[in-house]
């Protein structure tokens, strides 16, 4: 249903008229014939009632009377109910709750979650946002009509399975904001109810489908968002500001390590969050405050590859699992990309260049073919930004230069997709809403203007009119945004986010009018920066738990703390030892839950169960063919570099002390920058051993699809390889390097054909 048009522009951050109100706090009882669950709003003054069946054993049927009770008259509705079935034992209260999580069906019985006890963890400007403490599962129907299925053995492992899912942990949710969506979604969305309702990051989307289904709303049910969630206050010359850090886990491929990699045929990419940096000046309420909010992502490499855990090998082999020659998986992942986020999308990929035993590489190089691919298709400015960066290739680096380099490419980045900056005002604030006249509004550039029309958003100059709490007036939004990726996308891609986090929240507070321009660059061993990479730090070690089973690995982190490296080495080695463990033996076991609880995987009686199936692979070999050859690609020592990189004039780039592309290469049509390459200079801690540019040709590229074994051992190291190179010895094609004043700041260009103030 449309907002009125006047609206769309405004945020209350209060839902619409036909939803204006929202139910937080229930009361569970249950008559044996029905559940009746009463809920009320915040101020206690509306009260309605929900009646689930109990007398059917295999549908769920559930009613919502229309009718808003006061609370005398919900309790006289109670008594009344009592009286009719005292002959079956009258109403029973059951349980206090704060909302349901959704319904299930195994094998039996549908069964009713619900949340019992919660915890508030922060507030988005008035907005409660909670997590959960604890939570009860009821079977819908009474004793007298379940049926057997539900007292079977494999019905009480699907209950097991289910009961894996630790909702106690990461999960959280807010009756009165959409913590599904951005800040910037939030004020933009012009659609109210189910429309709004946005499913990506809410986990318990397959649990209350069949509610939201039969009732058309989501008064009774809670979005539960997978993550993480944290929020400090700071304060810089005696003002305070609240920094909301929160990542949304897609349910969509989701599930562990080693059993969801890569991407799917729907585009979906496993391990793909997001993450949103949210500053708010810290006033009081009901006063004036500026708000900032910026967002990345990272996510698997969009490409079909999978490894397989076992016992005996700590790091499996990477796996090209199927050729797409199109590459449409990938396409249809960015064009997600575009649709959520808006262009450019800027991709940061941090894998390895070079290994002695060919893993990431592999990728690296199918990576770099696929956007080669990719962007021949696409308008310039819709073309995909592509940065490398081997974040392990010097280990001898500093933390503090390394984030220095990261962070050159994060400031970049932001300067190309913007950041969302408004100014709330609340209604009752006449002095303030008379500065917002037409004119003002009309201040904010007709870049803005066009940005907002793209978001859907209203600019009739009418901001005095808003129906809820706070008029908004917009100065910048984000368009577009950087995206991360690392092989696991756990422990390096951490890093990179963190280095983002700290460049654009130094833009943050200089838009909130905290820092002046001369102080917008955070020195990185500053309290606020030590404090923002703890923050960023926990959120790694979060993520890292939740896909890979143990906290993340933080080198950097730790030598920027100053921290014993020797200590540092042992937590490294016992943090990859659980990780070792938990994904080779507990990670299957884990994906099952998720895939139930997901509806991935709904049991039919007289069907396979879920634990007499193949493992949860990427790949499944039964689905597309018998010949698992021709559909999985493993690494083959007969296969010579030149073979595996054909596409490259090797002799040309490994026999040169200096980088020269040449018209018709790769950058010319991928927007491709590697950043290895843009600060090899005799400035560099180590000598290259191997060059940087032969990984860029695809290892799978000319060869047929059924001799698809793309195993390469690398040769050893000669003086054919050695390269050694001096300063000033970067060259770049006067093609390309007009293409990249085309796309990147002036500032960026300079720095990748001069290294200029790289290391100062």
């Amino acid at each position: 249903m449309e907002i009125d048009s006047k609206e769309r522009h405004e945020i209350n951050l209060q839902p619409p008229k036909e939803n204006s109100f929202y139910l937080q706090k229930f009361r569970l009882y249950e008559t044996r014939s029905n559940f009746y669950m009463i809920g009320w709003d915040n101020s206690r003054t509306i009260w309605k009632v929900l009646k689930i069946d109990r007398s059917e054993s295999t549908e769920l049927l559930i009613h919502e009377d229309p009718t808003i009770y006061s609370e005398r008259e919900y309790l006289d509705l109670l008594s009344r109910i009592h009286e009719g079935n005292k002959p079956t034992g009258g109403l029973k209260f059951v349980c206090l709750c704060y909302g349901i999580i959704g319904f299930i069906k195994f094998l039996g019985a549908h069964y009713l979650l619900v949340i019992t006890e919660r915890r508030e963890i922060g507030k988005i400007r008035g907005h409660v946002v909670y997590a959960i403490t604890e939570s009860e599962m009821f079977p819908v129907p009474n004793s007298t009509v379940l049926s057997k299925m539900t007292y079977s053995k494999d019905e009480n492992r699907y209950l097991k399975l289910l009961r894996k899912m630790d909702l106690t942990k990461d999960y959280f949710f807010s009756y009165s904001y959409h913590i599904m969506l951005s800040f910037q979604k939030n004020l933009s969305n012009s659609k109210s109810g189910v429309a709004i309702y946005e499913t990506m990051f809410v986990w318990n989307e397959f649990l209350t489908r069949e509610i939201h289904n039969q009732l058309q709303n989501t008064k009774w049910t809670v979005a539960l968002v997978y993550g993480f969630f944290k929020q400090a206050t700071f304060k810089i010359s005696s003002q305070d500001f609240i920094l909301t850090l929160i990542a949304r886990r897609s349910r969509h491929y989701a599930g562990t390590r080693y059993l969801k990699r890569g991407v799917n045929e729907k585009g979906r990419v496993a391990n793909d969050v997001e993450t949103e940096q949210i500053v708010f000046e810290d006033v009081p309420e009901g006063s004036p405050f500026g708000a900032t909010s910026v967002v990345q992502n990272r996510g698997s490499i969009p490409l079909f590859w999978s490894q397989e855990t076992s016992f005996l090998n700590v790091k499996p082999d990477i796996i090209l699992s199927r050729r797409d020659f199109k590459f449409e998986a990938t396409k249809l992942h960015f064009e997600d990309l575009a649709q959520r986020y808006g262009n450019p999308i800027i991709i940061l990929n941090l894998i390895k260049t070079f290994e002695k035993r060919p893993r990431e590489m592999i990728l690296r190089a199918e990576f770099a073919n696929a956007i080669e691919f990719l962007n021949k298709d696409l308008p310039e400015d819709e073309r995909l930004r592509f940065l490398h960066w081997d974040i392990n290739k010097r280990p001898r680096i500093k933390a503090k230069m390394a984030l220095l380099r990261l962070g050159d490419v994060a400031a970049n980045a932001l300067e190309l997709t913007g950041f969302l900056h408004c100014q709330l005002i609340p209604t009752s604030r006449t002095e303030e809403l008379q500065k917002l006249s037409p004119t003002s509004c009309d201040d904010r550039g007709d870049h803005v203007k066009e940005d907002l029309d793209e978001m859907d958003v209203e600019m009739d100059n009418e901001c005095d009119k808003l129906r809820g709490a706070y008029c908004v007036k917009v100065s910048s939004v984000q368009n577009g945004v950087l995206r991360t990726n690392c092989v696991d996308c756990l422990d390096r891609t951490n890093v990179g986010q963190y280095a983002y986090g700290l460049v654009a929240l130094s833009h943050q507070l200089h838009a909130l009018g905290f820092v002046d321009i001369d102080n917008i660059n955070i020195d990185s061993h500053s309290p606020l920066a030590q404090e923002l990479m703890q923050i960023y730090e926990e959120m790694g070690d979060t993520l890292a738990l939740q896909y890979g089973g143990s906290a993340a690995h933080n080198k950097i982190f730790s030598e920027m703390r100053g921290q014993w490296k020797a200590a540092t080495r042992s937590q490294e080695i016992i943090r990859s030892v659980q990780r070792y463990y938990r994904n080779a033996c507990m990670d299957p076991a884990k994906q099952d839950a998720i895939n139930v609880f997901l509806g991935h995987f709904q049991p039919q009686e007289g069907g396979p169960a879920l634990w007499e199936l193949n493992a949860d692979q990427h790949y499944d070999v039964r689905k597309h063919g018998s010949n698992p050859t021709a559909q999985r690609s493993r690494y083959n020592p007969s296969l010579s570099s030149r073979q595996l990189f054909h596409d490259i004039q090797l002799d040309q780039c490994l026999r040169s002390s200096s980088f020269k592309f040449e018209e018709g290469a790769l950058f010319d049509s991928s927007n491709f920058l590697d950043v290895d390459w843009l600060s090899s200079s005799g400035n560099s801690c180590e000598e290259e051993t191997y060059d940087r540019s032969s990984i860029i040709g695809s290892p799978s590229r000319g060869m047929s699809s059924d001799s698809m074994t793309t195993n390469v051992s690398v040769p050893d190291s000669g003086t054919s390889l050695k390269k050694v190179q001096t300063p000033g010895e970067i060259s770049v094609d006067a093609k390309v390097s007009k293409q990249m004043h085309r796309q990147y700041s002036e500032k960026f260009v300079r720095w990748v054909t001069e290294e200029d103030g790289f290391f100062d």
